[in-house]
């Protein structure tokens, strides 16, 4: 029997069972169990999008298949890179490295501009290293607890993480998602860099002016720990600058363009042969002996990078910021993004994602319209499919030829993609970048999503942009009939 594509209608009801269920357990069980709770909600949503499509539309299982195979190609190449940071976490917070930049930030920042100077210092690192999850999950860690020691709200200071992290990565030339989303509208690389600073310089200089604000108006409210903090952390770990130069070779790795995967690994060496250098008293403390052997050394270095550890610091706030989860920590993540996977596969495959967004398309003539249209597309595929880089493609696929149409520049879709899809996956808790920076920094996408001030300027700020006209040109070409 012939099948039919699924109505918007059938089409918008898997996505409202998702948003009902997750509305369901926030007003139950409150934000903190979103994270929890989103597998079953995922897997319920994909199994009705599955039910309508087969029932009601004849749609084959062939078709479910392709879109499982095309969300999978983009969301399992994450699975690795999501169990190297759990062991570059590990390593880096037990060779030392991470508590160095925590004893080093008590002393040289001033607090009252910490959310300022943590925003700024990501921002830097990122565009460096092309990599918002590698700085968020390196030196996005030392900043959460540097803010921690000092009162500040967790959801603030991932606020200021995750703006900064978000900013580099979007305007690095080394950045994969800056070099896919021109790719896929036909953009050369640094036009459209310098295209998206119309939207990003100001999306920026708002959240860093909001951040500086904060810590100006509502100083923090524990100062006072910082020296008792910093006893604990001399008493427990080296506290040595030469540690350092695991994150200098970390970025320096990650300017030579080896990969996302292979630096994370070498950095994990890196930190492994920290621990024997510059902690050789906590290793002891940590494998319950003084001497041992080359058997024991093994064991410890692999329940480190595989497991959680604890580290008895004397100091409870301390303790739980100095231990880890190794691989065992991100299993969670890994199995939320996916049943993400099989959720966005599911809508693409029933046609439900394609039913939708030509709903929208259709209707679309004005400049202002359209590029409003491609940032609430790009917010609805990050729901949707759960991988920014699935709706990085899809999204451009979806508008090429519409812009081609409308005589508008390339590089204002390219542009429009980047300040919609790729920074707002972060805000969405079962897409894979919500999911792996909520597991990094310990707090819950909900919680930190109001203080994310860049990500949620840029899509505004694009749109804003759009409505006022400036710099939107039409090239000479002739539009297409």
């Amino acid at each position: 029997m012939k099948s039919h594509q699924p109505s918007l209608v059938a089409s918008l009801i898997p996505i409202a069972a998702l948003i009902s269920g997750l509305v369901a357990v926030i007003v139950t069980s409150g934000a903190d169990a979103v994270q929890n709770m989103s597998q079953p909600i995922l897997l319920t949503g994909a199994l009705i999008a599955l039910l309508i499509a087969i029932v009601f539309y004849r749609r084959p299982m062939k078709a479910f298949r392709i879109g499982l195979m095309k969300s999978a190609s983009q969301i399992l190449p994450t699975v690795p890179i999501l169990l190297m940071i759990g062991t570059v976490s590990a390593t880096w917070m037990l060779s030392g490295v991470v508590p160095t930049l925590i004893d080093y930030g008590l002393v040289a920042l001033n607090p009252k501009m910490f959310l300022f100077t943590t925003c700024a210092v990501c921002a830097l690192i990122s565009v460096l290293s092309g990599s918002s999850w590698t700085t968020i999950a390196t030196i996005g860690v030392a900043f959460m607890g540097i803010g921690t020691v000092w009162g500040y709200s967790p959801g603030w200071i991932a606020g200021a993480i995750i703006s900064g992290a978000y900013f580099g990565d979007k305007i690095s030339p080394l950045s994969d998602t800056t070099v896919l989303a021109s790719s896929t509208c036909g953009v050369k690389l640094f036009p459209h860099i310098r295209y998206m600073m119309i939207t990003t310089v100001p999306a920026i200089v708002i959240a860093l002016a909001v951040f500086a604000l904060v810590g100006i108006l509502t100083p923090p409210t524990s100062q006072e720990q910082s020296s008792d903090m910093m006893h604990y952390l001399h008493a427990t770990f080296n506290i040595t600058p030469w540690t350092l130069l695991i994150p200098c070779a970390t970025i320096l790795l990650l300017v030579m363009k080896l990969g996302t995967t292979t630096t994370l690994a070498l950095s994990t060496l890196l930190g492994v042969i920290g621990i024997f250098l510059f902690q050789p008293s906590l290793l002891s403390t940590i494998e319950g002996t003084d001497n041992p052997s080359l058997l024991i050394h093994a064991k410890a270095i692999f329940n480190i990078l595989a497991s959680e550890t604890s580290v008895p610091t004397g100091h409870e706030l301390l303790d739980s910021l100095v231990s880890t989860g190794g691989m065992k920590g991100m299993l969670s993540t890994i199995l939320l993004i996916l049943c993400a996977m099989i959720f966005g596969g599911v809508m693409i495959g029933t046609g439900m994602v394609s039913t939708i967004t030509h709903s929208v398309t259709k209707r679309l003539k004005r400049s202002q319209s359209i590029v409003s249209a491609t940032v609430g597309t790009g917010l609805m595929l990050n729901a949707c499919t759960g991988d920014q880089y699935l709706s990085i493609i899809l999204n451009g696929n979806l508008y090429r030829n519409l812009y081609h149409r409308n005589r508008l520049e390339p590089r204002l879709l390219s542009r429009s993609i980047e300040d919609s899809t790729s920074v707002t996956s972060v805000l969405i808790p079962w897409n894979s970048c919500g999911l792996t920076q909520s597991s990094v920094l310990g707090v819950a996408t909900l919680h930190y999503l109001p203080y994310c001030i860049f990500n949620i300027m840029s899509p505004l700020i694009t749109i804003a942009i759009a409505w006022v006209g400036f710099r939107i040109r039409k090239p000479a070409y002739k539009a297409i009939a």
